[in-house]
């Protein structure tokens, strides 16, 4: 019996050591460790004491907001020239600095991963996605970010900062992603102390995925966009009131301007008429504009019309109401965006937090999207199959009042206004091989930091650069080691010195880029480019036209060479002038290539013909059944 007893108290005693170390994984309360300085006698009277000092940001270290918007093109906000009102970025950029040369992936799991660790996407394992359908079982596809690349929120919390996140993480894999956990590639699990958003890649804006830390808990029908905002705002308030000037890093990343476009009525209809010129007028005007700003050059030439895109004049009466009617919800969607991020901005204002607040505002994780097909969708899958462009107008056509509202599940805009709001650059979201799909506007707002402001930045600069610049703002040294856990080199450079200096050199000289079979390197403002064909907007095409896709072949693309220096809209291909330049680029993405885990090369063909990630969970799974994971609404059924 005794026997017995002993063996249950060492069961429960593993349990119970068991339960605390889950507790530390999943919490991220585990502690360096900490050497001991004081003395152990036999008795307290021999003995001296030792409490080390509670970790402390530097002084005068300043609270740290980053914002991501999703879905953006270059040219749609008016801070960067566009016809979209967004009063907040303008104020923010009037007195902070426009950069007009910041890069991201292209699309939005790698350009969030390679953010958020301040390293490449493929070296941080996410060249694709954290979903089941989109990941694949290699170093550099399988969407699980290493504890040995830790993220800005370990970092900063480690040395004496609260961590918030809401909204949009995406980085989460997919069958990690229930209340059951683990919890450790959650956000609560990656550095932050509080979380309330959504974990996939899209969701319903009135009836979000939404998660509070580890729990998804239902929605009220409040627009997501209010919902994070007012979370945010809580966050600070309940944080400064229990720790008055313990600085704080707030990640805040809506799910908008991402499809589905829903908004109330009184922000889309404010937009009413203001785009039935078209999208053609829209490129004119918004390049003039960007002239106006400074941020782009005072010669630039638009690139041709891409060749998928019907002429807007030519369009029928039908195709023109509803087109129009797409990018008044779009344009409402995104000014709508900027007034609950406005709202953040003055509350930092009113409790006079704002001077000493670093802000970094992302328009945008990738270019303008071309996932809306040439018709625009309200309702029909992410990857929808079967239905043909004719179908597809007459079906928007038919439910033109679904448009923004809550019944549009899958709401996105024709093609025409991706290359319309991507102003100046060719192509768009997905196209890593162009900077219509890598180019995003970047806002660095500090007024304790900033003496040119409504300044311009020209500097070549990337997502992996936003954790190193913002370290060497604050103060704070990256760490060897996270949790004893020795550390990856951080890939990103700063771009400190730009903030006072206009004409400070650009310390990022390489960067290769991966989507899906679109690639690129640049190296010191020459950019060899390849396309992939079929890419998914082809696919989709050819089924939606119950076709065969044509075949993929990586040895038949077509390398283009841009001199950006000369030809920062990628006009002048010179591949054929300097082959030798072409040849060595090509080589560079090669070794780059291999250093960053990008191969295999991976397509949307392996995509569409389930050739990844087919483990025996998913067996049986078709691609439209794994699809809603990535855009998946709240659990109604949910208990919470």
């Amino acid at each position: 019996m005794k026997k017995i007893m002993n063996n249950a108290v060492i069961k429960s005693s593993k349990k119970g050591l068991l339960i605390t170390a889950i507790l530390v994984a999943q919490l991220g309360i585990a502690q360096e460790k900490e050497e001991f300085k004081g003395t152990i006698g036999k008795t307290l009277a021999d003995s001296k004491e030792y409490w080390p000092d509670p970790v402390k940001a530097p002084k005068g270290a300043p609270n740290i907001v980053w914002i991501l918007l999703d879905d953006v093109g270059f040219g749609a906000s008016s801070a960067f020239g566009g016809l979209i009102n967004t009063p907040t970025f303008d104020n923010l950029a009037n007195n902070g600095l426009r950069y007009t040369n910041f890069h991201t992936t292209a699309i939005c799991a790698p350009t969030r991963a390679a953010l958020l660790t301040g390293r490449n996407s493929g070296r941080v394992h996410v060249s694709g996605f954290s979903h089941t359908v989109l990941s694949a079982g290699f170093p550099g596809w399988d969407g699980r970010i290493p504890s040995d690349k830790g993220t800005i929120a370990e970092i900063l919390r480690d040395n004496g900062y609260n961590t918030f996140a809401v909204g949009k993480y995406g980085v989460t894999p997919d069958e990690e992603a229930t209340d059951a956990g683990p919890f450790d590639r959650w956000p609560t699990g990656k550095g932050f102390d509080h979380f309330y958003g959504f974990l996939g890649s899209q969701t319903d804006q009135y009836n979000p995925d939404l998660v509070e830390d580890q729990t998804h808990i239902k929605p009220d029908g409040r627009h997501l966009n209010e919902l994070i905002t007012d979370k945010a705002i809580s966050y600070i308030k309940t944080q400064q009131k229990a720790a008055p000037g313990k600085p704080f890093f707030l990640y805040y990343a809506p799910g908008a301007v991402h499809a589905p476009h829903q908004v109330a009525e009184k922000w889309s209809d404010a937009y009413k008429g203001k785009f039935d010129e078209g999208y053609d007028v829209y490129r004119e005007k918004v390049l003039a504009n960007q002239k106006k700003l400074g941020t782009v050059p005072a010669n630039a030439v638009l690139p041709e019309r891409n060749p998928l895109i019907t002429e807007w004049k030519k369009l029928t009466p039908d195709q023109k109401k509803v087109y129009a009617r797409f990018m008044e919800v779009y344009a409402g969607f995104l000014t709508y965006t900027d007034y609950e991020i406005g709202r953040v901005v003055n509350y930092l204002k009113e409790t006079n937090q704002l001077d000493n607040t670093l802000i970094f505002v992302a328009i945008g994780d990738n270019g303008a999207s071309k996932e809306g097909t040439l018709q625009g969708t309200i309702n029909q899958s992410l990857f929808s199959q079967g239905k043909s462009d004719e179908e597809n107008l007459q079906s928007n056509l038919n439910n033109i009042g679904e448009i923004g509202t809550a019944k549009g599940l899958n709401t996105n805009y024709p093609l025409g206004w991706a290359q319309a709001t991507n102003v100046p650059f060719k192509n768009w979201k997905q196209d890593a091989h162009s900077e219509g799909g890598t180019r995003n506007p970047l806002i660095v707002f500090y007024p304790n930091g900033i003496k040119d402001k409504g300044g311009i930045r020209n500097q070549y600069s990337h997502v992996t650069d936003l954790l190193p610049t913002t370290l060497d703002i604050a103060g704070i040294t990256a760490p060897e080691y996270i949790r004893n856990i020795k550390q990856d080199i951080i890939q990103g450079s700063t771009f400190k010195a730009s903030l006072d200096n206009p004409k400070a050199e650009s310390l990022h000289k390489v960067q290769y880029y991966y989507i899906f079979g679109n690639r690129a390197i640049y190296k010191d403002g020459w950019k060899a480019a390849a396309a992939h064909l079929p890419d998914s907007f082809a696919v989709k095409q050819s089924l939606g036209k119950n076709e065969k896709p044509a075949a993929s072949n990586f040895d038949t693309d077509v390398w283009e060479l841009y001199n950006l220096n000369e030809d920062f809209n990628e006009r002048i291909n010179l591949a054929k002038k300097y082959p030798e330049k072409l040849a060595e680029l090509q080589k560079l993405f090669d070794e780059q290539a291999k250093e960053n885990n990008v191969y295999p090369l991976i397509d949307w063909q392996d995509v569409y013909n389930r050739r990844i990630h087919n483990t025996a969970a998913d067996k049986g799974k078709t691609l439209q059944d794994l699809v809603k994971q990535v855009t998946k609404p709240a659990d109604t059924g949910s208990s919470n």
